[in-house]
């Protein structure tokens, strides 16, 4: 059976909410947790984003058995690697076998903010790969030096650090990013029903776990889930790269006026209060190769929604 989670999505909600969201979640039944790294929200409406590593010792301390990931942070130009390690290895202790780190190579939106130069797809990756080498190796509790090419370290080492290396899946949308996740990681991370990603990471000899976020709104009627989103989430519907591109939240917000209330269906969200097209979708994304898919419930209605799957969703994967 697929494991299914719940998002906690830092952009919406301040910590402690976040923290109330979470246990809620683990009491509902929901195999897992993924948690958004940003530094600004996408969209002013949405109105938060707390520093993950201080909301993950939290959410640590609330919950008892559920698993949980950050999904995605990108460990390369807004926090050096090496303070990154050092918060992923102190999580990884507060959770013990139940933290997932997940890894990208990021958005200009949070990356920028520190006036250093936005650079091109292939030149991240390359950083994202030197930095899991330095990860890599500050995780083994020795002491570091690393002179590279985007990163210099010198005489650093972790004393609080797991017994073994912190697992992390990679997050891919195309085939050059999906075969270094498969080289370099412990699983793959999405976000949607899509099967090109899975089949590339497959083909490149990936075989750990497939992690998909679904976008959504559990509400009373459908008009007003689409409204939510509507109002909360246009990123979602706004098409190509911008996502990685554009980087302030006027510049989101600017180009989410050219999205309408009808773009909402078509960029794949779930806006009926029908149990079964929740289940639907989440069978859509299985049977696209993702073994663990996540629910995002956009908008305030956030204990409405776990009610609503603990009841009418969940029991069809248990």
């Amino acid at each position: 059976m697929p494991r299914i989670g719940y998002t906690l999505s830092s952009e919406e909600h301040g910590p402690q909410r976040l923290v109330e969201i979470a246990e809620r979640a683990e009491e509902a039944g929901f195999d897992f947790l993924s948690i958004s790294d940003h530094f600004h929200p996408w969209v002013s409406a949405q109105g938060e984003s707390p520093f993950v590593w201080s909301t993950l010792g939290a959410i640590a301390n609330a919950t008892d058995e559920i698993e949980v990931g950050v999904g995605v942070t990108c460990p390369t130009i807004r926090i050096h690697p090496v303070n990154v390690a050092h918060a992923v290895a102190t999580i990884d202790e507060l959770f013990g076998d139940r933290f997932t780190f997940g890894v990208g190579t990021g958005e200009n939106l949070n990356e920028h903010v520190t006036g250093e130069r936005w650079p091109e797809h292939d030149v991240r990756l390359e950083m994202l790969d030197e930095a899991m080498d330095v990860m890599r190796k500050l995780w083994t509790g020795e002491t570091t030096s690393h002179h590279g090419k985007h990163y210099t370290v010198e005489n650093a080492r972790l004393y609080t650090c797991p017994d073994e290396q912190p697992t992390t899946v990679g997050s891919a949308f195309g085939p050059q990013t999906a075969e270094w996740v498969a080289e370099n990681t412990d699983g793959l991370w999405c976000s949607g029903p899509k099967g090109e990603p899975v089949e590339a990471y497959e083909d490149a000899g990936g075989d750990g776990p497939k992690y998909t976020q679904l976008h959504g709104c559990y509400a009373d009627s459908e008009e007003e889930a689409v409204e939510t989103i509507y109002e909360k989430w246009p990123n979602g519907s706004i098409p190509g790269e911008l996502g990685q591109e554009l980087p302030t939240p006027a510049h989101f917000e600017q180009a989410a006026q050219m999205v309408e209330k009808e773009d909402i269906a078509e960029a794949g969200t779930t806006t009926s209060p029908d149990p079964q097209d929740h289940i639907d979708s989440l069978e859509q994304a299985v049977d696209a190769g993702y073994d663990h898919v996540y629910f995002h419930q956009v908008g305030d209605e956030q204990e409405k929604a776990i009610a609503f799957y603990e009841e009418e969703v969940l029991p069809s994967f248990s």
